[in-house]
């Protein structure tokens, strides 16, 4: 069953392909994230999840294709212009990628200072914000070898919120975490995408998470999408190659 977005789409993705090599990655993938929805990304490993959220920050280069953030095409601009698209844009990466050498407020401070004229005091003030709505404001001074695999998700959210992005991309928000902790995680991103309103697209691969936090669900199968629509209807899909994805990860 597919479905399509209403409304003013936050981000549209158009005929997006990408190859390496001989190798297809993405083949002329099309979707759509109304503002204000969660699209959550599924898919086998090396379908091209991964490749797809990089495009979308410009850290690749599409072969062809369009994708518009909030209206704006990226695949064409000068590196200035895609720097400030990017501010609109917030990344949380699969492993948080925390800076080792900054305590973790210095790391929520990091985009601040780069990016923004805000005086030192305000930057910390800012930082200690965020850190105390993801619940980390008491591991403010630490450095991230020294806090566990969750909190520092939690950091890396903290840090992808600093700039107030429209659009949230998360990479495996869930991945190598327990039960108990994933479930944490997940009502984060529910949280925060109530508070903030903003657009989120979550690749994962966990059926759970899917559910939880979804409000549409795009399957990706040899560089297509082969399901777009709500959560239950993928469930219930009598298409052979969905029914093959929801059976090996149940």
């Amino acid at each position: 069953m597919m479905q399509q977005t209403n409304g003013n789409a936050a981000l549209r993705i158009t005929d997006l392909r990408k190859s390496f090599g001989s190798q297809t990655v993405l083949d002329g993938v099309n979707l759509q994230v109304a503002r204000g929805e969660t699209l959550v990304v599924l898919g086998r490993s090396g379908t091209g999840k991964s490749v797809l959220l990089k495009l979308l920050i410009g850290l690749q280069r599409p072969d062809s294709g369009s994708i518009r953030v909030l209206g704006q095409e990226i695949t064409g601009p000068s590196l200035d212009a895609l720097n400030q698209i990017r501010k609109k844009l917030g990344f949380v990466f699969q492993y948080a990628a925390l800076y080792d050498f900054l305590t973790v407020a210095e790391n929520v401070e990091f985009p601040l200072k780069y990016h923004t004229k805000m005086p030192a005091s305000e930057r910390r003030r800012c930082a200690l914000e965020l850190l105390s709505r993801v619940g980390m404001e008491d591991a403010a001074a630490k450095m991230p070898t020294e806090i566990s695999g969750g909190m520092k998700k939690r950091v890396g959210l903290a840090r992808a919120l600093a700039l107030e992005p429209d659009i949230m991309l998360y990479d495996e928000p869930t991945a190598g975490l327990d039960p108990i902790t994933s479930g944490e995680i997940d009502e984060l991103i529910l949280r925060m995408q109530k508070e903030r309103k903003m657009s989120s697209i979550v690749v994962t691969h966990e059926m759970h998470s899917a559910r939880m936090i979804s409000d549409r669900v795009a399957l990706l199968d040899r560089g297509n999408v082969v399901f777009d629509g709500v959560f239950e209807d993928l469930k219930t899909s009598d298409d052979e190659l969905v029914s093959q994805f929801v059976g090996q990860t149940a």
